[in-house]
Parts: structure tokens; sequence; C-alpha cells
């Protein structure tokens, strides 16, 4: 769906913003790119709806090279979140979600009902919210309104630039549980630019971590935890490995290193599905089941570190 072919990007320097990056990006996939301010992760987003164009090498989404197409006509085949949200202040909230519609010449009737049925799925009540301005809203409930306005031509690519950079921590954490949830991202292919490791981590199908312009490792998040590909790539994620690690794995990718055993009446049951942040969240007073294929293990805490353990020898 979306193709970068040693892509490189000066700014009128010596020194390269974006260095030879290639990757591609499935259909229905979220790939993250994660890393310090600086490193590329927006330029290389922006050259892909054409807001900057590569110094050398091709871009393509869904088969087709960027530079062959009008930008303006690109951009309203592509959704596009920033940080700041980039709603029109004059606009109301129901003029800013059809924006793009309008622009396409949707008539009135399907762009009314596309907007309500956005702001409803995004907790944004129509009889509430439509007639009002963006600076009405909470810093939430801009990021849901600008979220609605990139959904509201359902385009097939959607590009995020820190989308959630503005929010304190805890609406931070419900707009990305909003995020996941939404049934509208289900089939979109989507890159998601963020500095957050915990929001990568959650959001991404796949992680390409840049530095210096430069691609470190592109790959899922159990790859880049443990299966560095150099010194850097270790190093960032150390500060926060063990969170990362209880997130990222899986009860079922420790199967083999958990022991079968007689197992009590009346603990809680997880499935294999559950992640070991989930599972140590689960058996703060007592053991827990595990459920594989219809096959049970008991854990407790000890248990489970050791399991870690045996996994990260392999």
């Amino acid at each position: 769906m979306i193709k970068l072919d040693h892509v490189t990007k000066y700014f009128n320097t010596a020194k390269k913003a974006v260095d030879d990056i290639s990757f591609e990006v499935q259909e229905g996939e979220t790939l993250v790119l994660l890393g310090t301010s600086g490193c590329g992760k927006t330029t290389t987003l922006r050259m892909i709806n054409r807001l900057l164009d590569p110094g050398s090498g091709h871009i393509y989404v869904n088969g087709k090279d960027v530079q062959q197409q009008s930008p303006a006509v690109l951009r309203r085949s592509i959704g596009y979140v920033l940080q700041n949200t980039g709603l029109f202040p004059h606009y109301t909230v129901s003029e800013n979600i059809g924006t793009v519609p309008a622009l396409l010449q949707w008539d009135k009737t399907r762009i009314r009902n596309r907007t309500i049925t956005l702001m409803d799925k995004l907790r944004l009540p129509a009889a509430t919210y439509a007639e009002v301005y963006p600076h009405q809203l909470s810093g939430g409930q801009q990021q849901r309104v600008g979220l609605a306005r990139a959904l509201a031509a359902d385009p097939p690519v959607l590009l995020l630039d820190e989308p959630f950079g503005a929010l304190d921590p805890l609406t931070r954490i419900s707009i990305r549980k909003e995020f996941k949830a939404l049934d509208e991202l289900n089939s979109k292919t989507i890159i998601l630019v963020t500095h957050d490791v915990e929001e990568a981590f959650e959001l991404g199908d796949r992680i390409c971590l840049m530095n210096e312009g430069r691609i470190q490792q592109l790959g899922p998040a159990t790859a880049l935890l443990f299966k560095p590909a150099n010194d850097f790539v270790q190093t960032f994620l150390d500060p926060q490995r063990l969170q990362l690690e209880l997130k990222s794995l899986l009860l079922q990718d420790l199967w083999p290193f958990l022991t079968t055993k007689d197992i009590p009446a009346g603990l809680q049951q997880l499935p294999a599905e559950s992640s070991c942040w989930e599972a140590l969240a689960a058996m703060t007073h007592s053991p827990v089941t595990v459920v594989c294929d219809q096959e049970q293990k008991e854990i407790d805490g000890n248990a489970l570190m050791d399991a870690i353990a045996s996994y990260k020898k392999q």
C-alpha cells in the first residue's frame, strides 16, 4: 500500500534530514515511526502526502508514484492528523469534519450523515457538539474532531503526526484506548509518528526506530526488545525495558516455558492472548489459570518471571 524506495531529503545543509530510507507498509497495517526530535520521522511522513518532496528516491501509495500525482488530489485520498489538530477556528465542529467530503463534492445529506456517524463513534454527540467551535472544546475533544476530519472521506491511508502529543498523560491514555477500539481504523493503512515509546509499542503492528535520518531497526516490538539490531536500539529502550517486555510478551509466547500442574478450582482464567502485564495485574492476590487450546496451566508471579527469563535465553 505504501512503499518508500531509497528516499533521501536535505534541508539546504550538508546533513541529510532523511538518509536513504526504504520500507513498505502493507494494507491494513499500522507502522510507527519512532525516535527523538530531529530524527527524520515527521519529514518522512510529510513526504508521503507531498507536503515535502524528497531530494531523491521514490514514494508509492497504492502502487502509484506520489510525484506523478497532483498534491491536492493525493491529499484528499489520505487522512492526516496533526499534533495540534490543525482545526479551522472559524469553522464549527461539523464544518471541520465535513471539509474533505465538501471538496469531493459530496451532497449535503451524505456529509451530514457521515459527520453524525463519526461524532457518535468518537463520543462527541452531534446534538451537543456539532455547532460549537474548536476553542470551546477540551484538548481531547479537539483531537477527536481532528481524527474525525481525517476519517470523514473514508481514505484508505491515514498519516498521524504526534496525534496525542499535546494531551495530558491521563487524557492521552484514554484517547489511545479509544483509538485502538475504533472500528473505522480496522481496514486503514496507518503510519503513526511518535517519540513516546509506550505509545509506539501499544499501537504499532511494526515499529521503525530512526536516528539521525536513518532506520536503526524495523520490526515487531518483540524483535526490537529481544533482538536489537545495534547498541542504539538497545540503549533507546533500556529506560522502559521491563514494562515494555511485560506489555509486549503474550502468555502464549511463554507457553513452552510454563509447567503443567494440577489446577485448583476457582482460579481466575486468562486467555493465552493476554499480555504478561495483564497477567500480573490479575494475579495481585492469587495465581491465575492460562487457557490455550483447551489446555490449562497455573501461573503465579514467580513462574511468570521465570518463564520470561527462559524466553529471553532462547
